[in-house]
């Protein structure tokens, strides 16, 4: 498929931008080959800049759960603009998007809104560590929280799909206050609680891991970690930016019966715009300032067009059965590239939790950071151009999720499987 005009946009990118891109995994590293230009997006298709189609399973990497452009989205957003895109100032829609968090996610009694998922998890560290007086932070490898100083070491998502290892520019003595454990085994982290406990402010996690692919916790594992956290006085934190109304109304919280002590949102509760908020329990949110002593500030912080698209996204999820249409669409697509892989006779298999999914070139479905790691991320290179070329926007990485939208239906989904089949013949 020829693209001309995305060729020649991306050399003037070059130009202009670090390998012309605005975010890493957006270059292609990960699969080879140049980034597609996109100029419009409706419903679940993508037009690029030569008039070509796609079927997008990359939905801006999980906030577009009904699909591009939804009326009520960018109704409430136009609305908004005409009263002023940026006040610096508080407004009724920041708390009126706090009471849907809240009422939705019964673990924050208090929210802060902010202006990215990034920052949501820089401000729920610096909080854990104020709130315990405590330097250490437990994360796991190939678990991705943002382009955070503290929180890049053995990080996943582009870290992983570009093979770098933890960035330069990250303090060492910084990296040492990081521990590092395995995804789904439950036995380490109890014994680096055994002999770490006592120094631990926090354990952060992504409860569904969707920056190494999805991976999928164990049963009992989650509750578990919250169980250590609670035994030795750490905070437990989920980063929801991901998950949080994506696999589950109440986030994977609610799937997983969890109730952390603070947990990040980002991506949905913006309705596609940039937004992130941290929230949890009472007595820990009042440390923040001006409440408490802990300094978190943002300009843009509970922006009234962010505020605006939240809001109408989410009362949009509350209505019924709009998780079990997603679900339903999700599965009958997992299961449509198993059974096209299996008969194929592919090493291959598909994890996935509600709408979030990867096709792993795996003979076993990755569980951690090494099995995942043992995926042929070649083979999903050229799976992914033989997509791409046929009409199917996949994320350019084996190491990212996939999401379904509430806009992909039955010909999307059988457009998206014909070219499967093909591309895996290939």
């Amino acid at each position: 498929m020829d693209r001309p005009r995305s060729h020649a946009l991306f050399e003037k990118a070059r130009a202009l931008m670090p390998g012309g891109v605005n975010s890493p995994v957006r270059a292609f590293r990960g699969v080879g080959g140049e980034p597609v230009f996109f100029k419009s997006g409706a419903g679940a298709w993508l037009t690029d800049v030569d008039g070509h189609r796609y079927v997008d399973y990359v939905g801006s990497w999980g906030p577009l759960i009904f699909g591009h452009a939804p009326r009520p989205v960018t109704e409430a957003i136009a609305e908004a603009a005409q009263g002023g895109t940026s006040f610096g100032a508080p407004h009724e829609r920041e708390i009126e998007l706090a009471e849907l968090i809240r009422a939705a996610v019964p673990s924050v009694q208090k929210v802060r809104l902010v202006s990215s998922g990034s920052e949501a998890t820089t401000a729920a560290i610096r909080l854990a560590r104020g709130f315990t007086g405590r330097d250490l932070i437990v994360k796991f490898e190939g678990c991705y929280h943002g382009a955070v100083d503290s929180l890049l070491v053995k990080a996943g998502s582009g870290v992983e799909t570009l093979g770098l290892p933890d960035s330069p520019g990250v303090p060492a003595d910084l990296a040492r206050l990081t521990l590092t454990l395995p995804f789904n085994d439950l036995e380490r982290a109890r014994e680096l609680f055994a002999h770490r406990g006592a120094q631990i402010a926090a354990l952060i996690i992504e409860p569904v891991v969707g920056n190494m692919g999805v991976l999928v916790p164990r049963d009992g594992y989650l509750q578990g970690l919250a169980d250590l956290c609670q035994r030795h006085g750490a905070l437990f934190i989920c980063d929801e930016v991901m998950t949080g109304f994506r696999v589950h109304f109440g986030g994977a919280q609610a799937l997983y019966g969890l109730k952390p002590d603070l947990t990040t949102f980002g991506k949905i509760i913006g309705g596609g715009l940039p937004v992130g908020a941290y929230g949890g329990r009472a007595d820990v949110m009042a440390r923040i300032a001006p409440e408490g002593p802990v300094y978190q500030a943002g300009t843009l912080s509970g922006n009234p067009l962010a505020t605006a698209a939240g809001i109408a996204m989410l009362k949009e999820l509350a209505r019924p059965g709009v998780y079990e249409r997603l679900e339903g669409t999700a599965a009958r697509l997992a299961q449509g590239l198993r059974e096209r892989a299996a008969a194929h006779h592919l090493k291959a298999s598909v994890n996935r939790v509600g709408s979030m999914l990867t096709l792993f070139f795996a003979p076993e479905p990755p569980f951690d950071y090494a099995s995942a790691k043992k995926a042929d991320a070649a083979r999903f290179g050229r799976f992914f151009h033989g997509m791409l070329d046929r009409g199917v926007y996949l994320p350019p990485s084996q190491f990212e999720a996939a999401f379904v939208s509430l806009a992909h239906g039955e010909a999307e989904i059988a457009h998206t499987l014909a070219a499967a089949d093909e591309a895996l013949s290939e």
